[in-house]
């Protein structure tokens, strides 16, 4: 798990992960509580943790696309992911795991 924090594509990985969860804990857990019992604090500590992550996650995209040289349609797919459930998950496994294993960096 160090070696993650040692590449770009390593942190970029770590960070898809949290969004990704972020992403699920607001959508499952936060919003329900708030519209449907009216506890809006999931939502108000979760949302901006998960607007950093996000933020960090589009940083990271771009920085390791320009230093892979990725093409437009595979930036396009990791940033898109990032506003789908799950989605952060799916390019884990399909783009930034190989390309970390490719590079030797796992």
């Amino acid at each position: 798990m160090k070696n993650y924090f040692k590449t770009p594509i390593g942190r970029l990985r770590i960070v898809a992960m949290l969004e990704g969860i972020s992403l699920l804990i607001l959508i499952l857990i936060g919003l329900p509580l708030k519209y449907i019992l009216g506890i809006p604090e999931v939502v108000k500590t979760i949302g901006p943790i998960h607007g950093a992550l996000f933020l960090l996650y589009l940083f990271l995209t771009l920085g390791v696309a320009t230093e892979f040289n990725w093409k437009r349609i595979v930036i396009s797919k990791v940033l898109l992911a990032s506003l789908i459930p799950f989605g952060t998950s799916y390019v884990d496994q399909k783009i930034l795991r190989p390309t970390h294993i490719k590079k030797g960096n796992i």
